[in-house]
């Protein structure tokens, strides 16, 4: 092949690093691809391979994996969401009947946080993942 013509099948690298996917172990993949897609308004993906896809719309996907034969160890993963949807958000998670926190440890149930001049929750999956949400990111030093 041309030399210029390989160069069109190129994809241009960015220009910085950014996350794509990150894969999410759960024992059912369905229920937790459908629970998260449900409390930040998103639609679950086709499967692709053994994941099935929770596209953020911003060029990230969680890509819920399937693990049933160990124990699921608990992750942390944070959602900057867009301050008008985040009561959306909230009031979905009360809907479902999932108590949210102020706090990461889980000790001040059905209280948002207001850390950095916005407002955030944080609350559980069906696997014990500790998700947050929140409309600001860290300040950080």
């Amino acid at each position: 092949m041309p030399h210029d013509q390989q160069r069109r099948h190129e994809v241009a690298a960015p220009a910085t690093v950014q996350l794509n996917h990150t894969a999410v172990y759960a024992t059912d993949r369905q229920l937790s691809a459908e629970f998260i897609a449900a409390v930040l308004g998103l639609r679950v993906g086709a499967p692709f391979g053994p994941f099935l896809p929770v596209d953020l719309g911003n060029g990230v996907t969680l890509d819920y994996y399937e693990k049933r034969d160990e124990p699921i160890q608990s992750q942390h993963y944070a959602f900057l969401v867009p301050d008008d949807r985040f009561s959306a958000m909230v009031a979905r998670l009360e809907t479902l009947g999932v108590t949210y926190y102020a706090d990461p440890r889980h000790t001040e149930p059905h209280q948002i946080n207001r850390l950095f001049g916005g407002r955030g929750v944080y609350f559980a999956d069906p696997d014990g993942h500790n998700m947050e949400i929140m409309t600001r990111p860290y300040v950080r030093p």
